[in-house]
């Protein structure tokens, strides 16, 4: 497939008249035509959508089909020259039953019609009254609009390389959906024309369903529901669209719409294929057996070049400011009891953190503090040791003591400057020479500190280097790399942002709350190049390695999506519009490349610390690479860009 394995899909909600099936036909070839103009490659119509679904009785009149199969017929002839696949909703019969029928065609030829399994006969539902269930048909053939096609439950269609499979209604609500079954057999994208009237409350249920069973299926799910026009005698139909991938829901139609829609997205194909590999439980469910597969090519001549598909700049943050406040508590009580688990295993009486005034060090006294609110212990066991040396400015000093004071842990400042004096003349280092021995000198002296002040107070070293740092390597081995435990080794920067601003929202006392506000604030940077002659400081860690909204997107897509550099440029661009142009988005990326390969090692040797999201770097669970692991294919990936 083109374009990075994006499937363009569509859900189609065409106006009705009850049982004029010219005038039906009409508005849907209205809606392929403008489909094919957009680029979709496939758009699903709603359940009998050629008659309406509220015919009734009239759905056994010779009349009413042979109206259905003639408008079908002239349907599929005037479509035949756009570039797509439709798949519309048609009574059709077989032998001396009448079927609810999806059926799907593309330049003039039927592929194949797929029958509804579950049949409702209940409440509102009373289809049975009608129809015969599709369930044990396969391998069979059926005559519509003047050809001869495939028929069967278990058919599934692969258009450019992309398998997908149709159920109908009802068939979703059942406790096995047949889409799960189409799934295991290869289906990465799963249509359902439906027909299903409003009910209060009932629109919640239904989204939660279509979201879940893409997850389930690990599929892309496009749910397409019949709407104005329908009769309302009794029911009343609002046009649901909803396009779904893996649990998220891409596109929305507008519900109670007096107007047509087309709701269109980007379903990721080559990204579940992905999910699909790295989930085990899904290979082992896996139908051995072959169903049937029809394949064919279509032209991508007019496909779009801009993706339908929102592309979020911060994958690790939290978008759902309803529950955004419920996400962050989640978050922090992860830290927390992993935190407090690893205390009451190791007997620990005190809990050692080293407080810069920088955001990660913030969080991970944060964290602790609420373990030990935890446990029932007091604050004062928690040693904050704030150590200046020759880069710390006033502003991160006294931020490091206002928390410290406002957070009611104990105190210590142990300066670091005549300590790293006597060591360079120990090794017979200029202090004049800002080598990287100069810097992680600083960062190992610090951590010296730490290591001797918990053995004599029988406390534990929290560390508090996050995701992003680990991603890049931004760190001192043996030095800020280390630690007893760290509670936010799987926290992204934009990520440790988030919380930290969460914090200072829901923090009671004013001057706390003021200090977190300014340590966000405060420029990323480890401090260990001397400040301007400001007294501002001069090391900024964004404008070494690059900004860290873009490294957590490149992590999040490489790793998380497995995505390789190209696709992740792509997205980037999409992302960032606006902010960073494609020279610099490639930049840094390259820069990220580079440095994920060659900084294995300190993830190697990384210290035990809690996941709390769905992407982490621990080599004991989530990423095992070897340390000496070529990036040479992801470079070269990247000179063609």
């Amino acid at each position: 497939m083109d374009n990075f394995g994006f499937l363009k899909v569509a859900a189609a909600i065409p106006s009705v008249r009850v049982a004029d099936c010219v005038y039906n036909t009409e508005r849907i070839q209205a809606l392929c035509e403008e489909a094919a103009q957009r680029g979709v490659e496939i758009v699903a119509f709603p359940e009998l959508a050629v008659t309406s679904y509220t015919c009734g009785d009239l759905l056994l009149q010779q009349t009413l089909l042979d109206e259905a199969d003639e408008a079908l017929r002239m349907l599929i002839r005037e479509t035949r020259k756009l570039p797509l696949v439709a798949i519309v909703g048609a009574p059709l019969r077989h032998g001396s039953t009448l079927c609810n029928c999806a059926v799907v065609f593309t330049q003039g030829r039927v592929l194949g019609v797929v029958p509804k399994v579950c049949i409702p006969d209940y409440g509102e539902f009373y289809e049975a009254r009608w129809f015969a269930s599709g369930a044990g048909i396969t391998e069979e053939h059926i005559s519509v609009a003047g050809q001869q096609a495939d028929f069967g439950a278990d058919l599934t269609f692969e258009v450019n390389g992309a398998e997908f499979g149709v159920e109908i209604c009802e068939d979703l609500w059942t406790a096995i959906p047949p889409s799960s079954q189409l799934a295991l057999n290869g289906a990465k994208v799963i249509f359902n024309l439906s027909a299903s009237p409003e009910a209060a409350g009932k629109h919640d249920y239904l989204r939660q369903l279509v979201a879940q069973q893409s997850a389930r299926t690990i599929a892309g799910y496009v749910y397409c529901s019949a709407g104005y026009g329908e009769s309302s005698s009794d029911l009343v139909f609002a046009g649901n669209g909803l396009i779904a991938e893996n649990g998220t829901v891409l596109r929305e139609a507008a519900r109670f719409s007096l107007d047509e829609q087309l709701i269109v997205a980007d379903v990721d194909i080559e990204r579940l294929e992905y999910e699909r590999r790295r989930n085990t439980s899904f290979r082992m469910n896996e139908a051995a057996s072959e169903n049937t597969v029809i394949e064919m090519e279509i032209s991508e001549a007019l496909r779009a070049a801009a993706l339908d598909r929102d592309i979020d700049p911060l994958p690790f943050v939290p978008k759902d400011e309803a529950h955004r406040s419920e996400r962050c508590e989640e978050i922090f009580r992860i830290q927390a009891h992993g935190l407090a688990r690893r205390m009451a295993h190791t007997h620990a009486r005190t809990a050692v953190v080293g407080i810069s005034g920088g955001l990660d060090s913030t969080l991970a006294l944060l964290v602790t503090a609420r373990t030990f609110d935890l446990l029932g212990l007091d604050r004062a066991g928690i040693l904050g040791i704030t150590m200046p040396g020759f880069g710390t400015t006033d502003r991160t000093y006294r931020n490091a003591l206002e928390l410290m004071r406002g957070l009611g842990v104990t105190v210590r400042e142990i300066p670091i400057r005549d300590a790293c004096l006597q060591h360079f003349r120990d090794i017979g280092l200029d202090p004049a020479d800002r080598s990287a021995a100069y810097e992680n000198a600083q960062a190992r002296e610090r951590t010296q500190i730490l290591m001797d002040v918990a053995n004599m107070e029988g406390g534990l070293v929290v560390g508090t280097g996050d995701l992003s740092e680990l991603a890049l390597g931004w760190a001192t081995y043996n030095g800020d790399q280390m630690s007893m435990y760290g509670v936010n080794a799987s926290v992204p920067k934009t990520l440790v942002r988030h919380l930290v601003k969460w914090a200072a929202d829901t923090e009671r006392d004013a001057a706390t709350r003021a200090t977190l506000l300014d340590i966000i604030d405060t420029p990323v940077s480890p401090e260990l190049l001397p400040a301007d002659d400001k007294g501002r400081i001069a090391q900024k860690t964004e404008d070494l390695v690059g900004p860290y909204e873009l490294h957590d997107f490149f992590l999040f897509h490489l790793l998380r999506s497995g995505y390789g550099p190209a696709k992740t440029l792509l997205l980037a661009e999409q992302a960032f519009e606006g902010s960073y142009d494609r020279t610099t988005i490639l930049k840094w990326l390259r820069t990220f490349v580079s440095r994920f390969f060659s900084q294995q090692f300190k993830r190697s040797a990384m210290p035990d610390g809690p996941k709390v999201g769905s992407v982490a770097l621990s080599p004991r669970g989530d990423w095992r690479m070897p340390s000496d692991a070529s990036a040479a294919a992801w470079l070269r990936e990247l000179e063609t860009l």
